[in-house]
């Protein structure tokens, strides 16, 4: 995948060598001001346990999800997608949970090829699905935590497999936790049209990160992850694309949450850097306002500015300007440069027993002109998404 920030599309990426990353700023205190953290900085909608926090959660939790996504660019649809997801955790004793989920996506439509050209006829050139599973155990001690993960990604043309182990320590007060994690993935890529077999991708990632309670409403987390991958990294559909063997990817991430409590609201921000070794630079900027209302049902606006710079080896059209065979060449538009915003709605509702439910609707449109600089690729068409997302929950 490139260093893009795309709505969901063809191939979700596989789960990450270092875990799924939950929203929130982290771990929270079980001291006095981190009971305050608790109540105020609490995510909206669905609150899962978190496998970040300092104890075992004393509950299990179980939740379902539906994600119906579609994308279009002028003149034509391009891409759906319809996602049923479960996510569960467990307690198996008072230092020791168990949490895992798995996913399967149906995908249908046509992708872009080379440049604003769509696959297929009338949008009915593809048809794939994902499945995709993982699990994680922790272990609590005194004053630390250690995790061990696994999962796996299946499609008709790919397989990932990937493990992690993550430590955490916690400060002696309970309002600082440092994590450091280790993880690895394996890919193997046969594409139905033959040009590569049973092509393997290897990848290194480490992340260390620190979560800190600065007052009893506020609270900040910061991650620095470095990956190292080698092997097939080339698009096997895309005519005269031929990328690095090697990536190299840095990313820092920053997490502030802000209660105030004249509104009862929760200010949420976030700010991403990330360098890609491919050549491309991004930054992504994301605001979003939590208010709970009366009878259980809570609303979270958000606005997320998403931004790059192409990649060394991407060429503009026509294509064959700049095209030297032996060397790096792409066309694929997720390559180029450009900016993106995403703006969306959460709503969710807390019922009796244990029981809620969430649903989201977010709205993507890309182009080349909202690049940060004002210099994104030119030619490129409007890229438009929107995705639904409806979840209940039951807590026991």
């Amino acid at each position: 995948m490139a260093a893009t920030e795309e709505p969901p599309s063809k191939r979700p990426a596989a789960p990450s060598a270092t875990g799924t990353q939950r929203d929130g700023a982290g771990a929270i205190s079980r001291s006095p001001a981190g009971a305050l953290l608790a109540a105020a900085l609490a995510l909206p909608g669905m609150v899962p346990p978190d496998a970040k926090a300092q104890a075992a959660p004393d509950s299990s939790w179980v939740e379902l999800k539906y994600l119906d996504y579609r994308d279009w660019q002028p003149g034509a649809n391009r891409m759906s997608v319809r996602s049923p997801s479960m996510y569960a955790a467990m307690p198996l004793s008072d230092t020791l949970v168990v949490e895992g989920s798995i996913v399967y996506d149906s995908v249908s439509g046509a992708s872009p090829l080379y440049f604003n050209t769509l696959s297929g006829a009338s949008g009915l050139g593809i048809g794939d699905y994902r499945t995709a599973g993982d699990v994680k155990v922790t272990k609590y001690f005194n004053g630390m935590a250690l995790s061990v993960a696994a999962a796996v990604s299946s499609e008709q043309d790919y397989l990932s497999r990937a493990g992690s182990i993550e430590w955490r320590i916690f400060s002696e007060d309970r309002n600082r936790t440092w994590a450091f994690v280790f993880g690895g993935a394996n890919d193997r890529i046969n594409p139905v049209n033959g040009v590569v077999v049973n092509a393997p991708r290897n990848t290194l990632e480490f992340l260390v990160g620190v979560t800190q309670a600065i007052s009893s409403t506020a609270i900040v987390q910061s991650n620095l992850t470095y990956s190292r991958g080698h092997g097939y990294y080339s698009d096997p559909y895309k005519t005269l694309d031929t990328r690095p063997a090697r990536r190299e990817v840095f990313a820092w991430l920053t997490r502030f949450n802000q209660h105030l409590p004249s509104s009862d609201a929760t200010l949420r921000l976030s700010y991403r850097f990330l360098h890609d070794s491919f050549g491309s630079i991004s930054n992504t900027f994301e605001a979003t306002w939590f208010q709970p209302l009366p009878q259980g049902i809570s609303i979270a606006p958000s606005l997320r500015y998403y931004t790059q710079t192409a990649a060394d080896f991407y060429f503009n059209p026509p294509f064959a300007d700049g095209f030297v065979p032996g060397q790096n060449y792409t066309a694929d538009t997720r390559l180029s440069a450009f900016g993106a915003f995403t703006p969306a709605v959460t709503v969710a509702k807390s019922f009796a027993d244990g029981w809620s439910a969430q649903l989201k609707f977010a709205f993507y449109r890309q182009r080349s002109g909202w690049e940060f600089a004002g210099n994104g690729s030119p030619g490129l068409e409007p890229f438009s998404a929107r995705w639904i997302e409806l979840g209940i929950a039951k807590s026991f």
